[in-house]
């Protein structure tokens, strides 16, 4: 995620074109570190959404609006006596930092004008609102930053306000001549993209890398394998860059990975060409919506940690089991050898000279070759014939039940991985309570006394294919086989990706034929929804539902079939419509 100085020009960019000139009608702070400004301009109002959280610091604009608490805090008290129906005159972006700073015109108790300024500092856990008088004096902030949390800089009441010091160590990118920038370069003894990001203000290693990458360079190369004609091309990608900057030629992007994105930019990023690039109008749309989907992928993610937890930990264990089970079969391996030599014992030991160690006869189940029996000298052949039988038999019960034991390790395996790719597809609660219930009913959590089984109203996903049919894909293994064998009837059809675990995909055919398309958007779904999801091409299984079986006594998602068809699939399903439930 690249909340740098390039997207803060881009934020800057539009509340220049949008509230500059606009009066502030409303202030709230719906959050201890965040505020809404209700902007009023001619013909238009606008909200503007300002956080300082530390883990999602962001400014933009927003249809949106949020409840506030019955009293407001202190700092929302102090905004409002001072610039409520002020007017933003000037709103700029100091030194390409991670800083907006907006000057606001209003008048005083004895009806002068004068100037306040409301400065948002977006830098990760260090992000701040900070506001002053116009000579720079902070009246107060979102935070209260004192000399015992930061040795650096105080934002204290009454105290000076100082933009942090990156400046001082880093250079400004818009004032950067092509000949200055190869010169800094060629002095760095780090890799190309650590070079870049280390020495201009406002540039992420996400945005060196893209500058880099449109210039045919490779950012993980040491600045020193570059020479001066190729700088100087890096330089001149890089200069032109900054032009479109300073112009305001911003075209905001996001990077989708299916339906879940990965990052942002105020620019389309052209280094992520296995992914979806989608544009949009704004970079306020961009950065409401990114926060909003990643958001909602990071709660899920922290709210099925215990959950995954508990699958990793059995899963290794089962994972050693396996291993040792494999290991232990092994060594069963020479039965056979024993069997056949209680058998030529029992054939040719009437030859057997007392006191002898080897009996060295031919083997009629290997071609007559010659085969060396060791034999115990205090024993008679019957009794070394007796003493291999034993083995052999011992040996063929330990590998029965081995086989048997073996084959349940494996099958708890595979569903313990049908269940963490379940975790990983889970987009809400109730997907969770699902798979919560099924770890209860197979025993990997201990089931409370008294406890009612509990299933969430989780539903499948639905999807609407280009040419009008229904897909529908199982987030867990309930649903799963909830699809496949109460849903789906026999000539819809079924997808599901090779040999790994995954979602079950079902397309509704209504008895119609299916065109190729729908065919290859389904098995899309099913290479999205598996644990190949990652992978360039995903082998898809798929055949009519009235040809899937599921064996008795067994775990919810498995299914057997023994006639199908395959293909290979991309997990891009961008083109598909998700219908809400």
């Amino acid at each position: 995620m690249a909340l740098d100085g390039i997207v803060i020009a881009g934020v800057v960019h539009q509340l220049n074109q949008t509230i500059l000139n606009t009066k502030i009608a409303k202030i709230a702070q719906p959050e201890p570190d965040e505020l809404l400004l209700t902007c009023k301009g001619p013909g238009a109002n606008y909200r503007l959404a300002l956080s300082a959280s530390a883990s999602l610091p962001f400014v933009y604009l927003t249809d949106q609006n949020k409840p506030s608490p019955m009293v407001a805090p202190t700092f929302c008290m102090v905004l409002r006596k001072h610039i409520a129906n002020g007017k933003i005159v000037s709103i700029t972006q100091p030194h390409m930092e991670r800083i907006i700073r907006m000057d606001i015109e209003h008048l005083d108790e004895m009806g002068d004008f004068c100037k306040k300024s409301l400065i948002i500092e977006l830098m990760g856990k260090h992000s701040n609102i900070i506001f002053c008088k116009d000579d720079g004096t902070i009246i107060d902030s979102i935070k209260h930053i004192s000399s015992l949390t930061s040795s650096l800089r105080e934002v204290l009441p009454g105290r000076m306000y100082e933009i942090p010091a990156t400046q001082n160590q880093k250079h400004n990118p818009l004032t950067t001549s092509t000949s200055e920038f190869t010169d800094i370069i060629s002095h760095c003894s780090d890799t190309l993209g650590k070079a870049v990001y280390g020495s201009f203000t406002g540039i992420s290693p996400l945005m060196a890398n893209e500058i880099l990458y449109r210039a045919g360079a490779d950012a993980d190369m040491p600045v020193a394998s570059y020479d001066e004609d190729q700088l100087y091309h890096i330089a001149t990608q890089f200069h032109h860059f900054m032009d479109d900057v300073k112009e305001g030629h911003f075209s905001p992007a996001i990077i989708w990975n299916g339906k879940e994105p990965i990052e942002f930019s105020a620019f389309p990023l052209t280094q992520y060409q296995d992914y979806t690039i989608a544009a949009y109008t704004s970079i306020s749309e961009v950065l409401e919506l990114y926060y909003a989907k990643k958001n909602a992928y990071t709660r899920i993610r922290q709210k099925s940690a215990d959950l995954r937890r508990i699958v990793t930990t059995a899963l290794e264990r089962n994972q050693k089991k396996l291993q040792l089970q494999l290991k232990q079969l092994s060594d069963t391996e020479k039965r056979e050898k024993y069997r056949i030599y209680g058998e030529l014992l029992q054939t040719y030991g009437y030859g057997v000279k007392e006191g002898s160690k080897f009996l060295v006869c031919e083997n009629y189940y290997d071609d007559n070759k010659e085969i060396k029996i060791p034999l115990d000298e205090t024993k008679s052949p019957l009794e070394n014939a007796q003493k291999y039988f034993e083995k052999y038999n011992k040996l063929k019960r330990t590998y029965e039940a081995l086989c048997a034991l073996t084959e349940e390790t494996q099958n708890e395996i595979l569903h313990l991985e049908s269940i963490q790719n379940a975790l990983d597809i889970a987009t809400s609660p109730d997907d969770l309570i699902d798979i919560k219930q099924e770890l209860v009913d197979f025993g990997f959590i201990k089931k409370g006394r008294g406890q009612k089984r509990n299933t969430g109203k989780s539903k499948p996903l639905h999807y609407r294919s280009s040419d009008g049919f229904d897909i529908y894909v199982g987030k867990n293994n309930y649903q799963n086989d909830e699809l496949t064998f109460k849903f789906a009837t026999g000539n819809d059809w079924w997808f599901h990706a090779k040999n790994m675990p995954g979602s079950h995909v079902i397309v509704k055919s209504e008895n119609r034929e299916l065109p190729d398309r729908v065919f290859e958007e389904a098995a899309s779904l099913a290479a999205y929804y598996s644990k190949g999801r990652g992978a360039e091409k995903v082998e898809i299984d798929y055949l009519q539902k009235k040809n899937v079986k599921k064996p008795n006594k067994s775990a919810p998602g498995f299914v057997v079939y023994y006639t199908n068809y395959s293909m290979t699939a991309y997990s891009d399903i961008s083109t598909l419509t998700l219908v809400e439930s």
